[in-house]
Formats: structure tokens, C-alpha cells, sequence
């Protein structure tokens, strides 16, 4: 009986060791160690459209298809969530849960003291949105004026600098989705957000009667780029394949697919 006690106990030991072990192995995979590939897990902030959006479960568009990609031309797997724009910036610069961001992210200097950045792979602007029979012509004729942004984007950085940073006329919302409903239901004169974004959501609301001004001279061309906590070791394996993606005609195919014409890549190709 003492024999089998300890033949028991020891079976017992035996089996405990084994889902130790295989507790370990689980932890290897998900830090890539193990010989396990690891998973690289990309926050965004799926209200872009058409650069990302949530197509019921499922995120879509420039974006995605064009980190797929760059995904598969670097041999790695990965895992694209819509997290919203502030927790993306912030769960990315911790750089735990996630690796890097993607959502139309432009580069800045002011971002480059908190992240790093890929090579630049989209060339766009700022656009202003108004509704039709606007006296608004430019961005300086926004000084005065009520106007929509996302907050922390680029937008804001402008027109803080535009209207003053302290203006109360000078609106700031956590998605541009919101920005754009300020200005539907009169609570804004206008919005100001990234071209692609505009330019969709007047092409997929024409009853709104809605119009895109374009104002080089006050907003130049800005530079997407897959946004890093500092450090990452993702920038030096990423960049190879995006410029890959660029050259070898895969970028031309999703960009045709999202906006209809062939990208002219000129400038896109000297800002790397």
C-alpha cells in the first residue's frame, strides 16, 4: 500500500512536470522564442476610410491591404485590432500589447521624440470640408471661423497654430467620423482632416452637398508612416519590404483598387 502510494505521487509529479513544460511553451511562442514565429500585433484606429474601416467584423482598406503586403513580402505573421487613436499612440509607445501602429499615421517631428517610424509609404495633405455656398476659399479663412478636427492629429496641429491653440472656436473630437458630424449638424462651419478621408466622405455622402478645398501654400504634403516604439527592431526589418512593395508594382495595384488612378510616387520615393 506505502509502494503504491509513492508509485501514485510520483505519477502525479510526472504529470505536473508536463503541463509545467507545456505552460512554458506557450509563453515561448508568443515572445517568439522557441522556434515559434512570432505574431506582430498592430494597433489602429479603424475610422479612415478608405485608408482602414470597420466593415462589420472585419477591417478593410488601403491600409490593410498594403501592410498584408509588406507582411508577406517579409515572411512575417500578423495581426491587425482596432484599438482607437489615442490608445493606439499610447499601447505603441509602450510596446507591450503592440508592436507598432497603423492608421494613416503622418510623420512628425514632434512624433519623432516619442516614436519611430518606417520609411515614408503615403504622400497627402490636409483638406478642408465645407458645405456647399461657403465663403470659406483657404485655411487662413478659417481663423475665425468654427472648426472640426480630430484631436492629436495633424489637423489640430495646424489649426491650433491657424486659430490658437486656446480658441474655444476651435473643436476637437476623438474620431474624425464625429469631426464630420459636427459639421452636419451645424455645430461647425468646417472640418479639416486627410485628403483621402475628406475626399470619401463627400464621395459617399452627395446628398450632404459637401465640398473639399485644397490649400497647398498652408498645408503641404505629409508623409504616412507604420508608427514604432522607440528602438523597435521592426524599422530595419520592415523597410526593405515596404520599399519592395513600392517598387515591384504591388503598391501602384492597391492604391488603383482604393482611389481609382495610378499613384505618381515621385515624391513618395525621394522622402525615403
Amino acid at each position: 500500500m506505502k509502494s503504491r502510494n509513492k508509485w501514485v505521487m510520483s505519477a502525479l509529479i510526472a504529470m505536473l512536470v508536463v503541463v509545467i513544460a507545456g505552460c512554458g511553451s506557450d509563453n515561448s511562442a508568443s515572445s517568439g522564442t522557441g522556434g515559434e514565429e512570432t505574431v506582430v500585433k498592430f494597433a489602429s484606429d479603424a475610422t479612415y476610410a478608405p485608408m482602414e474601416y470597420m466593415d462589420k467584423d472585419t477591417i478593410k482598406g488601403f491600409d490593410i491591404d498594403f501592410i498584408d503586403a509588406v507582411m508577406k513580402e517579409a515572411g512575417m505573421k500578423y495581426e491587425v485590432v482596432n484599438t482607437g487613436w489615442d490608445t493606439m499612440l499610447e499601447s505603441v509607445k509602450q510596446g507591450t500589447e503592440y508592436q507598432a501602429g497603423l492608421s494613416a499615421v503622418s510623420i512628425t517631428a514632434d512624433r519623432k521624440q516619442t516614436y519611430d517610424f518606417s520609411v515614408p509609404y503615403f504622400e497627402s495633405t490636409n483638406m478642408i470640408m465645407v458645405k456647399e455656398g461657403s465663403d470659406i476659399k483657404s485655411a487662413l479663412d478659417l481663423k475665425d471661423k468654427t472648426v472640426a478636427v480630430q484631436t492629436a492629429t495633424t489637423a489640430d496641429e495646424l489649426m491650433s497654430k491657424i486659430m490658437g491653440v486656446g480658441n474655444t472656436k476651435l473643436k476637437r473630437f476623438d474620431s474624425n467620423a464625429v469631426a464630420m458630424m459636427e459639421l452636419d449638424n451645424g455645430g461647425a462651419d468646417a472640418v479639416v482632416a486627410d485628403i483621402a478621408i475628406v475626399r470619401e466622405y463627400i464621395k459617399n455622402n452627395p446628398n450632404m452637398k459637401l465640398v473639399g478645398i485644397t490649400d497647398t501654400p498652408n498645408f503641404g504634403s505629409e508623409y504616412y508612416g507604420i508608427l514604432y516604439p522607440k528602438g523597435s527592431e521592426l524599422k530595419a526589418k520592415l523597410d526593405p519590404a515596404i520599399q519592395k512593395v513600392i517598387e515591384n508594382g504591388k503598391y501602384e495595384e492597391i492604391y488603383k483598387k482604393w482611389f481609382g488612378e495610378a499613384p505618381d510616387l515621385t515624391n513618395l520615393k525621394n522622402a525615403q
